[in-house]
């Protein structure tokens, strides 16, 4: 049942547990690809994406018992919609990528259009072995040809819904909302 909740009515689709136990999930199936985590580097795509990545990092770490890095991705520069002559610097990262297993990481996977910028930021970093691509949630929509590889839940939507996730780090609390406007909502 959807709540009213200023103009919008929202459903919350996932608690605390129910994003942690996909954060486990997409750690395992990481895990399990690469064989491992030799040669592994996480993207966490900001904002909500990076902590995601830290987050997989740490369960990764611990079911691997070593240290697994994960890096805040910042790819706004790089979407076809902004405009900036100094690509290279508006990144901030400094790592190589050069004969890597990447996998980048992000919040929401809607249109693809983040996923395509972060792919150009990437190689002008170097060439990876290998890019794949983790989401919490995979609302469809593509304008670009992108699949993720992880996915901790498959929310089919409509244009006029929208979803929200939350996280500690940033709202004090984790879950994922899905918001319709009021507008469309059928009695």
């Amino acid at each position: 049942m959807f709540t009213d909740k200023n103009k919008y009515y929202y459903k919350t689709l996932f608690d605390e547990n129910d994003i942690r136990r996909a954060i486990a999930r997409i750690s395992h199936e990481i895990i399990e690809s690469n064989e491992g985590t030799k040669n592994l580097i996480l993207l966490g795509i900001k904002t909500r994406g990076q902590h995601i990545a830290k987050r997989i990092s740490e369960a990764i770490s611990s079911y691997e018992n070593t240290t697994l890095n994960y890096y805040p991705f910042d790819t706004k520069f790089f979407r076809d919609d902004i405009k900036t002559s100094n690509k290279i610097k508006s990144l901030n990262i400094e790592i190589s990528v050069q004969d890597k297993n990447l996998v980048l990481i992000d919040d929401v996977l809607f249109t693809g259009r983040t996923i395509r910028a972060s792919l150009e930021a990437i190689f002008t970093l170097g060439r990876p072995n290998n890019i794949k691509l983790a989401a919490l949630i995979d609302r469809g929509h593509r304008e670009v040809t992108i699949r993720p590889d992880f996915v901790g839940k498959n929310i089919p939507t409509s244009n006029n819904e929208h979803v929200k996730v939350s996280m500690k780090e940033i709202d004090g609390v984790d879950k994922i909302e899905l918001y319709k406007e009021e507008t469309h909502i059928n009695e």
